[in-house]
């Protein structure tokens, strides 16, 4: 663990390009980030107490795709979470890899490709959650007794570690159906998708595709429109 750095991301990401870089496994975690990312381009809020850590997934051959590996770091966090908060914590799952607390956002998740290699970015609200205009926010400590840093970077690790080679030895299509389980999404509820590309897509849920956990949106007009990027609501 550092103190402060402006990426955990930026910096396993030089190691790796360096020649450097750790082995599986391994994680930095830092006290505070200067210069922390979410998805498309977000700032990722740096509060006193919270998790910000970074660690790297070597790509093997016969590996799902490595974009799915947003769904192993929402398994991850949730497991934590749950560790933390106890088996009656109102936590959820929502594509693309949000973790809900009591309906609020609790993680954020990037994924970075360098090399062979994916930098798995994830940061967690522990003491604290940002106000945000556009979305509800929440952080462990207002659910109950919150860990410190320190406990729960390992109880992440070893969640991270164990559905990673859930994920390898079971294939991508069992690690969905485990993301789905804990999820809020059932076959046929409507959605709204903003996918970046234009006004927000409605339609209704259709699952996920297999290849790649890409979301399926069934249309009105009862087509199916793929979508792999964007914000549910």
């Amino acid at each position: 663990m550092v103190e402060e750095t402006g990426s955990t991301n930026a910096d396993l990401a030089m190691l790796v390009r360096e020649g450097r870089a750790p082995g599986e496994g391994e994680w930095l975690v830092a006290r505070r980030q200067t210069a922390g990312r979410g998805r498309q381009g977000r700032q990722w809020f740096d509060g006193l107490g919270n998790f910000m850590g970074s660690s790297l997934v070597l790509r093997l051959d016969g590996d799902p795709t490595p974009s799915s590996l947003s769904f192993v770091a929402a398994l991850a966090v949730h497991d934590a979470a749950m560790q933390a908060l106890g088996e009656t914590a109102n936590l959820a799952l929502k594509w693309p890899n949000d973790v809900l607390l009591g309906g609020g956002k609790l993680s954020g998740i990037l994924l970075e490709m360098v090399g062979h290699h994916i930098v798995v970015g994830i940061g967690v609200n522990i003491a604290r959650a940002p106000d945000l205009p556009d979305r509800k926010t929440a952080a462990l400590a207002d659910h109950g007794a919150a860990p410190d840093v320190e406990s729960f970077a390992r109880s992440l690790a070893d969640a991270f570690g164990a559905r990673l080679a859930e994920w390898r030895a079971e294939g991508l299509s069992i690690t969905l159906q485990r993301f789905l389980a804990q999820s809020i999404h059932a076959p046929g509820a409507p959605l709204r998708v903003h996918d970046g590309e234009g006004a927000p897509i409605e339609g209704r849920f259709a699952g996920l595709e297999t290849s790649d956990g890409a979301l399926r949106l069934r249309l009105a007009d009862g087509s199916e429109r793929v979508i792999r990027a964007g914000d549910v609501e």
